[in-house]
């Protein structure tokens, strides 16, 4: 009798990290006008997309003044912020995006825990702020009925 290979742990882990490497991400940067803040978080998440994105990323940047609905759709409440659409889970970030291991944390192309170049100690990264789309949608349709 001849049993058939599975597909080993090591082996399904690999082509689920190859599927991760080639998701596109799809973000969105809502800014409030041409600010000084505006501007360095646009020309960093651009900065950072393409030095580890290369290419599978669409970034979408709404200027809440230009698009106050979107921005109440979203629930945005300060400026600047970036919406990690996709690959889930949703993630959202506010401010000027200057800290890149952070971003990277928050975007899922590096672990929360990694070692500092610097001065080669582990570090933790303080817990982002998650939000699933159900739930966002869900209150979403609630205030929509109330009105």
């Amino acid at each position: 009798m001849v049993m058939k290979k599975g597909k080993t742990s090591t082996e399904e882990f690999e082509k689920a990290a190859a599927k991760q490497e080639r998701a596109k991400y799809v973000l969105r940067l809502y800014v409030a006008g041409m600010t000084p803040g505006s501007t360095l978080a646009i020309a960093n998440v651009q900065k950072f997309c393409e030095e580890h994105l290369e290419g599978h990323y669409e970034l979408e940047v709404i200027d809440i003044y230009q698009q106050p609905k979107l921005a109440k759709v979203e629930q945005i409440i300060a400026t600047p912020t970036l919406i990690k659409k996709l690959p889930l889970p949703l993630r959202r970030f506010i401010g000027n995006m200057s800290d890149k291991e952070r971003f990277l944390v928050g975007i899922d192309l590096k672990s929360k825990n990694f070692r500092s170049q610097k001065s080669g100690v582990r570090m933790r990264m303080p817990a982002m702020r998650f939000e699933d789309e159900v739930s966002t949608r869900t209150s979403e349709v609630r205030s929509q009925e109330s009105e």
